[in-house]
């Protein structure tokens, strides 16, 4: 479930204190502390004067991703701390900004039904700053550039968390992490591309998992829907996003809604973390959060209203086939008995068929699998870099334009005209502007009816 973009983000709370030193002390403490600094991404290390060091690496910010990417959400441009910030208590830290640029700290959890919705953010200076939450939280950085660096000393106020990160912490460690950190109501969970928070209870119902198994997991699972993007390095455009995916524990849902996406992270409430913290429930019934993850990397052009809760499963339909799951889309329902092709096949073509109305969820769904069956496994790889190159112009409230996107830019990358298949067969709703700029691509007909091919 995708659920509305978030409010533009909050300035800082008036109860932040911010502190600037002299030009000299800045270089001072950047001259001390430049030879310790461990260069990274979001990575802390001790010092043995001070707190712990993080080290920043600046990345494009999330809605530069965005817009390179033509997705519907910005995915997350947090970088972890490892640390959390008790709520109404003073956290110094010193900002070490080796290439110029300055870190902001945001402070919380998302939680977007929730009281407390959001992080907030903390424009920092260089030197010493000294800053006060009022809900307290799990603190990150964002930087943003390409490649430059900056450290960040934490000093009085700031307090561990349990972290497993995955390559670098032991079972042995985080199992000892999690019986004697045992201040902080926060959990995470770091790999390369994933970032999960949790509340200590959640992470403590599924403690005896092997976390780097899980983490594994997750990034294989990432790795499978950016691979049906068409993130494949071909080019800058075609990168994989910059930093990380955030998972975290949400603690409202809405009646009937099982975990949502939406700008910076996919929510999960606690009932769903035995699918989404346990390397089993993740591998067989984590359909949700491949769901989830997909609005991140669902693209906006093709993306009218009504297709939503649909587009975003061709990438849940990938992870399935990557982790050598049965697609629901050969699943019986437990209704009729019938899966989805089987059910939605004989309807095609009927008279009074309207694509939205007539086919349910896993039905709408069935069409795009067929492109893939017809054209090849690469095929939304294709399509998604072709609309990544020409990022067509749409908004939220342009339906009938996006119903011709998908048309058109499907009919391109397969190279044979699919006015037949989207309108006469499944009753997309394309209007007489689509079926003339279908006609004007003057391409050839499909050698073989893809709405005729099942798995």
């Amino acid at each position: 479930m995708q659920i509305p973009p978030l409010s533009p983000l909050p300035s800082s709370p008036s109860s932040s204190r911010v502190s600037a030193p002299s030009r000299r002390a800045v270089l001072a403490t950047m001259t001390a502390a430049g030879a310790a600094l461990a260069v990274g991404s979001g990575t802390a290390r001790a010092d043995a004067h001070s707190g712990p060091t993080v080290a920043l690496t600046a990345r494009p910010s999330a809605e530069a991703e965005r817009l390179r990417l033509a997705s519907a959400l910005r995915a997350s441009e947090f970088q972890p701390t490892g640390r959390y910030a008790p709520a109404n208590t003073p956290l110094r830290c010193t900002v070490l900004p080796f290439d110029g640029l300055v870190p902001t700290l945001w402070i919380g959890r998302w939680d977007y039904y929730g009281t407390v919705k959001e992080p907030r953010p903390y424009p920092l200076k260089p030197g010493s700053n000294t800053v006060t939450d009022p809900h307290g939280g799990p603190m990150y950085f964002t930087l943003e550039g390409d490649g430059e660096r900056a450290g960040v000393r934490f000093g009085e106020g700031s307090r561990p968390i349990p972290v497993f990160t995955l390559g670098r912490t032991t079972e042995t460690a985080f199992q000892h992490r999690l019986d004697t950190l045992t201040d902080v109501p926060v959990v995470e969970l770091h790999g390369p591309r994933t970032l999960v928070t949790l509340t200590r209870d959640g992470a403590l119902l599924h403690r005896g998992e092997d976390h780097a198994a899980l983490l594994s997991l997750l990034e294989e699972i990432v790795q499978a829907e950016q691979d049906i993007s068409g993130l494949d390095g071909s080019s800058p455009l075609h990168r994989p996003k910059s930093g990380r995916f955030h998972f975290t524990e949400v603690s409202v849902v809405p009646a009937g809604v099982g975990a949502f996406a939406t700008h910076g992270y996919n929510g999960f409430p606690r009932a769903y973390l035995d699918r989404a913290t346990t390397v089993q429930g993740l591998r067989t019934r984590g359909w949700g959060l491949y769901h989830e993850l997909g609005h991140t990397h669902q693209q906006m052009a093709y993306k009218p209203t009504g297709l939503t809760e649909v587009t975003v499963n061709i990438y849940s339909l990938a992870v399935q086939r990557a982790l050598g799951q049965t697609s629901n889309l050969l699943l019986p329902d437990a209704k009729t008995g019938l899966a989805p092709f089987q059910s939605a096949l004989p309807k095609l073509g009927g008279a009074g068929l309207v694509y939205e109305k007539s086919f349910g969820a896993y039905e709408k769904l069935v069409p795009l699998r067929q492109l893939e069956l017809a054209f090849g496994a690469d095929f939304w790889p294709r399509m998604h870099r072709l609309v990544r190159e020409e990022n067509p112009a749409s908004d939220y409230t342009e339906t009938a334009k996006r119903y011709r996107h998908l048309a058109l830019y499907a009919s391109r990358t397969a190279g044979r005209d699919l006015t037949d298949f989207f309108v006469n067969r499944w009753a997309f709703p394309i209007d007489a502007q689509g079926l003339t700029e279908l006609a004007a691509l003057g391409l050839p007909q499909p050698a073989v009816d893809p709405s005729a091919l099942t798995d």
